[in-house]
Order: C-alpha cells, then sequence, then structure tokens
C-alpha cells in the first residue's frame, strides 16, 4: 500500500469512468480516480489525495492513448467546468453514458433492467439557456463559468457550447458594467453587485432574453444605457428583464423580476404545441432532443384519448400538456407559482385547457390531496430534480395503484434509487432509453416505463365532470 501514497507515482491502465467522466483504474485492489483520462488508456500517474474511501490521482504522462481521445475545440477546456468530456470522441462519450446508467441500476438499484439504447443529440444542438456567473478579475468585471469544484470563474470570448448571441450578450453587459462602474456582487465582502447574465433562446422563433441578476438595482440611467446596449448588439432580442435577488447563497433565480423593455416571456415549440415561458420556468435547454425524450415518455405512458394521467413536477406543463394534445385528461402539479401560471396560460394558449388542471403545490404534499380526493389515475409520469423523488412521494404514487408509472430523470443514481423503492411496492421497470440532452457534459436524461406486476382493478374511460378530470375505479 505504500505505493499509495501521496505523491507516488505509479502506472495502471483506465479499466473505467467515474459519474464524472474521470477515467478510473486499480492499484493494490483500489480504485484511482484520473482526470482527463479515457478507458484503455495507460497512464503514469500521481498519487494525490488519499482518504479511506477514494483515492485521487492526476495523469503525469500519458504512456498509451485512446484511439477516442481528440483534440479538444476550447481554447479554455478542461479549466472551465461547463463541459468535462471534450477530450474524448462523441461515440465514446455515449458509451461512457449508457455504461453509467446501468451500472447504477445494477449497483444502486439492484434491478435486472438493462438499457441497451442511447439516443445521440445532433452535432448543431447548442444549449438554448445559459447563465453566465459574474465576478472580478483584476480589477475588471468578468464571466464565465465556475471551474470544477470551485467558485473560479474561467472568463473565455468563445464557446462551442453556446450560441455566439449568449456570448454577445455576456460582452455587452461586461461592457457596461465597466462604463458604468457597475460591480460584482461579491458576498464575502458585502458588496452588491451583478451575480449572473442569464440567457435564453427559443428555437421556434429565434428570439432571446436576457435577464440580468442583481443583489441591488442599480441606478436608473445605467439600466436605460444597458437596455440600449442589448438591443444594439443583439438583433434577436426580444425582452430584457432586471432580477432583484437578495438571498444569500447560490439560488440563481429568486426575488423580484423587473420588465425593463419588450417581453419577459419567450414562446417555444415542442412536439406541435407552443409553450409561454417566463424567466423562472423550467424548460429543457434542448429542444430537439427533448421531442425525443417526449416521444419514448409518450410510447411508454401508452397515451390514448381518454387515459386519466398524472403529472408530477410538470413545471410549465410540456409532458401533461403532450399528453393532452393525444386525449389524455391530465392533472399536473408544480411548486413554482409562475410554471404554474405558464402551464395554465400554455393549455389555453393550445386550446387544451378543458384536458388539463394544474395546481400548484410540492410533489409529496399535491400527490397526497390527490389520492385524497380519490383520484386513481391510469399512468403517473414524473419528471423530479436530481435529487428524485421522497418516500412520501413513491409510497403516495403507488398507492394510487396506477397502471404505469414513467419516470424521466436527469440522475442515474437517484433513478437507481427509486425504481428501488418502486419494486417494494409492486412496480418493476421493464423499459428504459437514454437521451443525450447535454452533448460535451457527464449528464445524461433516463426515462423508465415501470409496471404494476398484481393488475387487481379494472381500467375504464372516463369523462370529466364539474372539473375532476381523473377518478378512483372502485
Amino acid at each position: 500500500m505504500d505505493e499509495l501514497r501521496k505523491n507516488a507515482i505509479v502506472t495502471a491502465r483506465m479499466e473505467g469512468y467515474t459519474a464524472e467522466g474521470h477515467g478510473v483504474c486499480r492499484v493494490s485492489g483500489r480504485a484511482i480516480f484520473v482526470p482527463g483520462a479515457l478507458c484503455g488508456e495507460l497512464w503514469a500517474v500521481r498519487i494525490v489525495k488519499v482518504t479511506a474511501s477514494a483515492v485521487w490521482g492526476k495523469g503525469e504522462t500519458l504512456l498509451e492513448p485512446s484511439k477516442d481521445r481528440i483534440v479538444p475545440d476550447c481554447p479554455v477546456y478542461p479549466r472551465c467546468g461547463g463541459c468535462a468530456l471534450r477530450h474524448m470522441t462523441y461515440e465514446e462519450e455515449l458509451k461512457m453514458k449508457l455504461h453509467r446508467v446501468n451500472d447504477a441500476l445494477r449497483r444502486i438499484g439492484k434491478t435486472e433492467l438493462f438499457i441497451d439504447e442511447i439516443i445521440p443529440a445532433g452535432k448543431d444542438d447548442l444549449r438554448c439557456k445559459v447563465i453566465f456567473n459574474v465576478g472580478e478579475k483584476d480589477g475588471k468585471p468578468a464571466a464565465g463559468f465556475f471551474r470544477a469544484r470551485t467558485h473560479e470563474i474561467v472568463s473565455t470570448e468563445v464557446c462551442p457550447a453556446v450560441p455566439g448571441e449568449a456570448m454577445a450578450a455576456r460582452r455587452a453587459v461586461l461592457d457596461w458594467m465597466e462604463e458604468f462602474r457597475v460591480p460584482a456582487m461579491d458576498e464575502q465582502v458585502g458588496r452588491d453587485g451583478v451575480r449572473h447574465i442569464f440567457f435564453r433562446t427559443s428555437r421556434l422563433t429565434g428570439k432571446c432574453v436576457v435577464t440580468l441578476i442583481v443583489s441591488r438595482p442599480p441606478a436608473k440611467n445605467a439600466l436605460f444605457a444597458l437596455v440600449e446596449r442589448l438591443r444594439e448588439k443583439l438583433d434577436t432580442l426580444s425582452g430584457a428583464v432586471l432580477n432583484v435577488n437578495t438571498a444569500r447563497g447560490n439560488t440563481v433565480l429568486a426575488g423580484e423580476f423587473i420588465t425593463l423593455w419588450g417581453s419577459a416571456d419567450l414562446q417555444e415549440g415542442l412536439c406541435g404545441l407552443r409553450f409561454a415561458l417566463s424567466p423562472r420556468a423550467f424548460f429543457q435547454v434542448n429542444p430537439p432532443q427533448a421531442e425525443k425524450l417526449y416521444e419514448k415518455t409518450m410510447e411508454y405512458a401508452d397515451v390514448r384519448p381518454g387515459t386519466a394521467a398524472l403529472d408530477l413536477y410538470c413545471g410549465t406543463g410540456t409532458i401533461g400538456l403532450v399528453m393532452a394534445s393525444r386525449g389524455a385528461r391530465v392533472i399536473g402539479a408544480e411548486i413554482v407559482e409562475s410554471a404554474v401560471e405558464n402551464a395554465r396560460q400554455n393549455a389555453a394558449d393550445n386550446h387544451l385547457e378543458n384536458r388539463c388542471e394544474f395546481i400548484c403545490a410540492d410533489a409529496g404534499k399535491a400527490a397526497e390531496e390527490l389520492r385524497r380526493r380519490g383520484i386513481r389515475p391510469e399512468v403517473i409520469v414524473v419528471d423530479p430534480p436530481r435529487k428524485g423523488l421522497s418516500h412520501d412521494v413513491i409510497q403516495t404514487a403507488a398507492e394510487m395503484a396506477p397502471d404505469r408509472i414513467v419516470y424521466v430523470s436527469c440522475d442515474p443514481g437517484t433513478l437507481a434509487r427509486d425504481l428501488g423503492m418502486f419494486s417494494a411496492w409492486g412496480y418493476v421497470p421493464l423499459h428504459g432509453v437514454c437521451v443525450d440532452m447535454f452533448p460535451r457534459t457527464s449528464h445524461v436524461e433516463t426515462v423508465c416505463c415501470l409496471c404494476r406486476q398484481k393488475k387487481d382493478f379494472i381500467s375504464v374511460p372516463y369523462e370529466p365532470e364539474n372539473g375532476d378530470y381523473l377518478k378512483q375505479l372502485k
């Protein structure tokens, strides 16, 4: 074990990847995590950290490179934490992501489900939502992404992962900050100022909205000048918004939203429907891939005219409205009030309000309330945040006894954990597919279809009555 002391150099071949895409090798029976190493490569590795649970190394010399190693197409990679996999071919990236999901299903969930398909992203799929962190470097304002596991801002004028307009908006704000001496916020020294630059664009309309997040509003003449500068630099700008976020910590969007010019909302399209997006509303950052994700969700949900459906963590209503457009009767639940308002407006805009009901509540409380009201949906769709589902949500959903539960996940670990808990309630995952929503990062989306083992009920069509869209079947 002396060879695993700090600063020792060992030679080892990479056998796999961590969840973040780091290479993994084994020495003296212990796994060593090596950032930037590819599976199959032979490296001389310097040991940098040894703990009871993990060993971290740094690749010193690449002795045998992988055929899947490529030259990164970004000038600040890998210092910038916005991407993690620009040193490998896209084919290897897809293999890594698929293996990551199946490994979690086996090790964490103890399930027998094996997923053999991952849907790749298109070559031109850039992120339509970008949040730049703002700080100061060398006495000047800077904006970019954080270096991995730090709050160090990596600033660059070129980013292959985001639209050119996002970079133009970033530069316009930084130039404005410098000209009007608007500082960046520094929580440690108690200085108010700019926290983030939030850019969002629509694939449907080509329009964009820029939201400036601050801890204290700048002077009115400065804000007027910012709007003029953004309009001058961005031909596609349709709205400029100020978000006054006084909360401490890392919450990006909170507090008061003030529309400085134009409209705060964007119109986006998915699966033939239109969606209005407020700055706070969650929406998939890759609409072309989101359509493929939702098509698989509809396939697993087996949505038909009259299907009674519950959509938990519904956001702006995207999944629920796609189900409704295919004839389902849908109740959606979401905790963000502005997103629920967007969902209701989206239902009206798409002439689907008679098929949908959206309620503002935490998923657990919403599911419990619907169960109390005697609702027994045929299908429940869950699309939770990275932390997954609570035990209460899983129990309440299972007690509703739906035919199917469709789980849309952005984290393989919590997905696998939750599938294991669902199995205790008689719901077994039968099908699954991965979708690459975030090329060049370690993130991967997964859709799984769970079916109830015991069929002790009969499903019958139900027509809405007095606003109730779902009904317990006696």
